[in-house]
């Protein structure tokens, strides 16, 4: 990051918001809570219709440091296909218990427990950003129930591209603890990294806008579980790139959907994911890391008619 004055910062972070007002998600779901080990998963669950509502569901999950609002865009592009959507445990409308640690391993669990509680059977699982490594890892030992999988510029191995945001770097590094504590109680500089890093995943400056208030918004109340996700972050790693292998040995269709203007998990991360699934295709879309929000069209012609396992 380009050092920049502090009071530079809250002058930036001062700026008044311009968006329109929050239209909230979008209409049509079933507002469920999953209780996930003591805790109320939020699910949004829209429960298709016709042909496609026959399909298996869609199991929608988000990153770091956003939540199923990330999906909003998309949600009404996927012409009646049933859409489970939910929010990890300490973000959107879920719960935030205080002390808890954060994991991707727990993360995990959570998918296993929506998909239990709702009774899903067979799904597809939709991975964008930090939710990869649990949907991977969920998939990997679940097959029977796995439709198909889709990766939207996602993360799980090393990968020799690899180019994690300034933002993630920082908070991922256990050297600058003092200083991402210090971040995260100053409102003003806090607002502004976020709005600064989450701004350059879009391309469009009128949706950076409507976004960007959505999601610093629940941003705010989300921090204790962006830390300590950030903690486990190389550790996951570490773990996963151990697990390679099996990937070379998953048997269900693979469909990788990435932006191609993503600096960060970029191209060359899709092409190394596609040689690592032998059932895989790939498409690179002219958008950056919010590719749901960048081209929501092009990423639902892509998903509904993927081919799936047993069809």
């Amino acid at each position: 990051m380009k050092r920049i004055a502090l009071g530079a910062l809250v002058a930036l972070a001062a700026l008044p918001v311009t968006a329109a007002a929050d239209a909230g998600p979008p209409k049509g779901f079933v507002e469920r809570h999953v209780l996930f080990e003591g805790h109320r998963l939020s699910v949004h669950d829209y429960p298709g219709r016709g042909a496609a509502g026959r399909q298996p569901p869609l199991v929608l999950m988000h990153g770091f440091p956003d939540s199923v609002r990330l999906y909003d865009q998309l949600i009404p592009r996927l012409q009646g296909r049933r859409i489970v959507a939910f929010d990890f445990l300490g973000w959107g409308d879920s719960d935030k218990p205080r002390g808890h640690t954060y994991t991707f391993d727990e993360q995990e669990r959570e998918l296993d427990a929506v998909v239990r509680s709702l009774r899903l059977g067979g799904i597809v699982p939709v991975a964008h950003d930090a939710s990869g490594p649990p949907a991977i890892n969920w998939s990997l030992g679940h097959r029977d129930q796995v439709a198909g999988l889709v990766l939207l510029n996602t993360f799980y191995s090393a990968m020799p591209t690899t180019n994690p945001p300034e933002a993630i770097r920082l908070f991922s590094d256990p050297a600058y603890n003092a200083l991402t504590e210090a971040i995260g109680e100053n409102e003003e500089v806090n607002r502004w990294l976020f709005r600064w890093q989450v701004g350059k995943f879009m391309s469009s400056p009128v949706t950076r806008k409507r976004v960007l208030r959505v999601l610093w918004r629940q941003f705010r109340a989300a921090q204790p579980a962006f830390a300590s996700l950030n903690r486990d972050l190389t550790p996951a790693v570490a773990a996963d790139t151990a697990r390679t292998g099996e990937l070379n040995g998953f048997d269900r269709p693979v469909r990788i959907v990435f932006g191609g203007r993503d600096p960060y998990l970029n191209p060359g991360m899709a092409r190394s994911f596609h040689e690592l699934f032998p059932t895989s295709d790939l498409f690179l879309l002219p958008a950056r890391h919010y590719v749901q929000v960048d081209a929501p069209a092009r990423v639902a012609e892509l998903i509904q008619p993927m081919p799936l396992a047993g069809a």
